[in-house]
């Protein structure tokens, strides 16, 4: 018989405190998707240490963010040698660095990149989440424009975030995670951290945001009470903007985004400590909302895209999650907005840090350690 996640933790720690923890939420299986056996992972390019965003300017050319603090371009499935210059100065250490990378909807018009990274702006010693555009010209940025820089920085290294998405109307969201401030952060709207934002895509502030004509409170908080919102997406036929984050050991959590909603971190979880103590009892709250979905294990989220291309019929209508902690790959099953089940793809692949929709349909997956791969059926 399988050892579950709690009886080991009682064997581990022998604690009763710890026991309870674990009796928040059972442990889930993952089964192995149907379609698992239908597609198969096809390297596109090497050289990328953390591919951590991407966005296709064109049917030919990727750009690719490395954490480690590069911009790249891939040209016809080859990673081009030179790099892209005119990065602002960041502090690329733990999780941070460059993060990710989306286009303006009107690119073909504008040509405005917009990007996510640990920069140093703010009159604080140490770094949050920053948000710049620029364009691109000759394998460099010009007409950089910083639209955001959070506050206050903070010397941790850890929970930027960071997905970047524009919903239907133009606006440009951005999630923070809580800066490894979990009972300070996340519930102040004071602080810029632990919230997804929204700006318009100038960097200036909607008039409409929710809190808005709130004293005191950070005019571009969208929504509050997040840990590390490291998936992003806006569903394809709603309009709604999507998103996942990290839970701590346990509770891993898909949210769809409502204006002004506090989706209760760390007041509520259904997760533990790492040490294998409790956070909290509670895994409701009145006024706090409720995950759509909860991952225990965690799976350690990463990237989201929502699947619209009939290149891959068992997938359409879904969307898929990277599970960096078991190396693969998670089609998430919905009906309407409603997420009934889950199951896994590509198992052993990596770490998928990202994941991307080719202008054609085509996905792309970017792996920790391994490249730039494309989802092609099996022959």
């Amino acid at each position: 018989m399988k050892k579950s996640f709690c009886s080991s933790l009682v064997i581990a720690l022998v604690s009763l405190t710890s026991l309870q923890a674990c009796a928040q939420q059972p442990e889930q299986e993952i089964p192995v998707a149907k379609s698992a056996d239908k597609y198969e992972l096809e390297l596109v390019a090497k050289g990328i240490q953390i591919p951590w965003g991407m966005a296709w300017l064109n049917e030919q050319d990727l750009l690719v963010t490395d954490r480690a603090g590069e911009l790249r371009l891939i040209r016809d499935n080859k990673l081009l040698e030179q790099k892209i210059a005119g990065l602002p100065k960041m502090h690329a250490e733990g999780q941070g660095g460059l993060l990710d990378i989306e286009l303006d909807p009107n690119f073909k018009d504008n040509g405005w990149i917009y990007f996510s990274y640990s920069g140093y702006e703010g009159d604080e010693q140490g770094y949050n989440t920053s948000i710049m555009r620029a364009r691109l010209k000759d394998m460099a940025l010009v007409d950089s424009q910083l639209l955001f820089d959070g506050a206050p920085n903070t010397t941790t290294t850890k929970h930027y975030g960071s997905r970047i998405e524009f919903d239907k109307d133009g606006y440009l969201y951005f999630s923070i995670g809580d800066r490894g401030e979990r009972d300070l952060h996340p519930q102040s709207l004071e602080y810029d951290a632990g919230k997804i934002h929204r700006i318009n895509s100038d960097g200036s502030i909607p008039e409409s945001n929710p809190f808005v004509n709130q004293p005191n409170a950070r005019k571009s908080i969208y929504s509050y009470g997040h840990r590390n919102p490291q998936g992003m997406a806006m569903h394809p036929e709603t309009g709604a903007i999507w998103s996942h984050e990290h839970g701590p050991r346990g509770g891993d959590e898909i949210n769809i985004i409502k204006p002004g909603a506090n989706y209760g971190w760390p007041e509520v979880t259904h997760g533990i400590n790492y040490i294998g103590t409790k956070i909290t009892d509670e895994t409701s709250k009145e006024g706090m909302e409720q995950p759509d979905w909860v991952w225990v294990p965690s799976i350690a989220p990463s990237g989201m895209e929502f699947v619209t291309s009939s290149k891959y019929p068992q997938w359409q209508g879904h969307v898929l999650v990277g599970a960096m902690k078991f190396a693969h790959l998670v089609l998430v099953e919905l009906d309407g907005n409603k997420v009934t089940a889950h199951s896994k793809l590509f198992e052993g692949a990596g770490r998928v840090r990202s994941i991307a929709s080719h202008p054609n349909g085509d996905l792309y997956l970017g792996i920790d350690g391994m490249g730039i791969f494309r989802v092609v059926p099996k022959s």
